[in-house]
């Protein structure tokens, strides 16, 4: 063997050690974060100011350590909690009890329950718009939003819907979005006035239920029950596009630095999709992750992506979804 040929031959094993470890991951799954405690489970709040992560379950919000999943503190509730959104001027959070019809009232360092604000009925999905300075709710069963003022904790205006909301986001600029699932359109909403300005259907997508916006482009990410992220115009209510995603959609994240739209999905995929321009959007992955994962939240420092989940019982006649197995409840950690 030629003395040139076995120097190439002892140099290839490095090289391609070297590529290897070059080679990024990719996403995955890098850990899961296990709670024992009983119950449902609804969404997840990422919480950067502080390094902690909000998680729903049962009658309580678990909060933990983002990074390392160890428990922090537990928020407990007479009733079944869904989500939570944070007043950090204020040192306070709210969680929506849905069989309550109301919204609790936390100390963000304490987690001491302050107060209870009533809502319409089943107040599920959560947001505080940071033009307004409201806590806005999505009331399923009166199909309402219920508008609160953190600093007094009253309810201060109902927005009465033609059908039952499900996920709120806002602009920043005066206009709260929120997904009327039963009628699949897009109610805008005027944050000074609290009225319905404008309604645009969202077909070819049908009944959304996750949403997310991106500020800078005017885009909304409506994820749909018939497998499809639509993405409309803002600004007009135009549907720019669709994007193909799993089955059972029940919340949409957006990771602003990463341009990435993430559609959690109860099959047990997460569809990843890249904002390659505010007219072209293309699926990266299609992340296997578990059945039932199917809300989330992206942590917009670490850009790590939390999904809910655990092992569940059989199906039976008439429930909506299958019950969770106690003990198994656990949160996905997914790495970019």
């Amino acid at each position: 063997m030629r003395k040139t040929s076995l120097l190439a031959m002892l140099a290839l094993p490095l090289f391609a050690a070297s590529s290897y470890a070059q080679k990024p991951a990719g996403y995955h799954i890098a850990k899961s974060f296990h709670i024992k405690s009983g119950g449902g489970y609804d969404y997840t709040t990422v919480d950067t100011a502080s390094n902690r992560l909000y998680v729903s379950h049962g009658m309580q919000v678990n909060v933990l350590d983002k990074v390392t999943g160890d428990s922090i503190g537990v928020i407990k509730s007479d009733k079944d909690v869904h989500g939570i959104a944070l007043v950090h001027a204020l040192g306070k959070g709210y969680i929506t009890n849905g069989g309550a019809n109301s919204a609790l009232v936390f100390d963000l360092k304490t987690f001491k329950v302050l107060a209870h604000v009533p809502t319409g009925q089943f107040a599920d999905g959560i947001l505080y718009d940071d033009f307004s300075k409201k806590i806005i709710t999505c009331n399923g069963k009166s199909k309402n939003m219920t508008v609160i003022d953190p600093s007094t904790d009253k309810a201060i205006a109902t927005i009465q819907l033609t059908g039952w909301p499900e996920t709120a986001a806002s602009d920043g600029k005066g206009h709260i979005y929120v997904n009327n699932a039963e009628k699949s359109e897009m109610d805008v909403i005027d944050a000074k006035t609290f009225k319905i300005i404008h309604s645009w259907p969202i077909a070819p997508g049908k009944s959304a239920s996750g949403l997310a916006i991106d500020r800078s482009t005017m885009r909304l990410f409506a994820g749909c029950d018939n497998k499809m992220l639509v993405v409309m115009d803002a600004n007009n209510g135009k549907v720019v596009t669709t994007v193909p995603i799993g089955d059972e959609c029940d919340a949409v994240g957006f990771d602003k630095k990463l341009k990435t739209i993430y559609s959690s999905n109860g099959e047990g995929t997460l569809t990843i999709i890249k904002e390659q321009s505010p007219s072209k959007f293309t699926v990266v992955k299609n992340l296997k992750t578990k059945e039932g994962a199917r809300t989330q939240a992206v942590d917009q420092v670490s850009h790590m992506v939390y999904l809910p989940t655990g092992e569940f019982e059989p199906k039976k006649q008439g429930e909506f979804r299958p019950k969770l197995k106690p003990g198994t409840f656990q949160v996905l950690v997914v790495n970019p």
